[in-house]
């Protein structure tokens, strides 16, 4: 998730709502970067699958029903970088009737976090996807964005941002350092692929009970450290003091995450962890 955020536009069959959906589980689902020494961060390479339930804790406005499937793969290493395959599909009950919001993305950012490349499509109600697709770059204390989708452009930023990966890697390295809030600013090409947003993490306690999913009832998480984190999007120059999206989850410290909630501000998900596959782990020499 994927990196992994998800924005909201209005709802009334807009696709700004695929967009948000895209926006926010990439921020999640995508891993994080390594580093040497001791706060090296060893991620697990696997695939993951979701099934999606509205929240009932949350009021959903004239949204009635929910149900979906979330289904990534995240691969590579931490010396040449990972690969995320993300898509979500969501079938919204209204009373306006059933609306199906379909949000896919891949996406690849390099080991050391300084360039990212990223193509989203996400449709809504059967409408014509709409497209984004671009690389993003480090440059100076900044970064440049060039668009090939919706439209040829190049956009730069004079403030320095991290990429998905980054961010997460930063949330890890704040949990194991007993850290209990984080601000880093993020682009994850989300929307027009121009937006930029502050992010709040509040990290919690190390969680010492059993997993509640079955897929990560095995030795290998037994002993991986794992944290409830909640991470919170502002956009950049909005002004708005409540985020644009709210993502929370459990997340090991191989980069594996359960327990997802994804709060679009109208309405809410909560995903279940229902299959997890670990795959085949890269040596990295550096």
């Amino acid at each position: 998730m994927n990196g992994t955020g998800l924005r909201l536009a209005a709802y009334a069959g807009q696709v700004g709502i695929a967009a948000l959906m895209l926006a926010a589980a990439p921020a999640w689902a995508q891993g994080t970067a390594a580093q040497s020494g001791a706060d090296r961060v060893i991620l697990a390479p696997h695939r993951a699958v979701y099934d999606l339930v509205l929240d009932n804790a949350k009021p959903s406005g004239n949204i009635e029903t929910a149900r979906g499937r979330i289904a990534f793969e995240f691969t590579g290493d931490a010396c040449e970088g990972y690969a995320l395959s993300f898509r979500q599909v969501t079938q919204l009950g209204t009373e306006a009737g059933p609306r199906v919001i379909d949000a896919r993305t891949t996406s690849f950012e390099a080991g050391d976090g300084a360039s990212y490349r990223f193509k989203t499509e996400s449709s809504s109600g059967g409408a014509k996807p709409e497209t984004v697709d671009g690389t993003a770059a480090k440059n100076g204390g900044g970064y440049e964005v060039k668009l090939r989708q919706p439209k040829d452009e190049t956009h730069r930023d004079g403030s320095d941002a991290l990429f998905p990966n980054a961010q997460m890697k930063a949330v890890i390295q704040a949990a194991r350092a007993g850290q209990h809030t984080l601000n880093v600013r993020l682009y994850d090409g989300a929307n027009s692929g121009k937006e930029v947003y502050d992010t709040l993490s509040v990290i919690g306690k190390r969680i010492e009970s059993e997993p509640t999913e079955k897929p990560l009832q095995r030795p290998e998480f037994e002993k991986t450290a794992r944290w409830p984190v909640t991470i919170s999007y502002f956009k950049v120059g909005s002004g708005e003091s409540t985020p644009s999206y709210t993502i929370s989850f459990e997340l090991y410290d191989n980069g594996v995450t359960g327990a997802i909630k994804l709060d679009y501000g109208s309405f809410a998900l909560r995903g279940t962890l229902t299959r997890l596959d670990l795959l085949p782990q890269e040596a990295c020499a550096k």
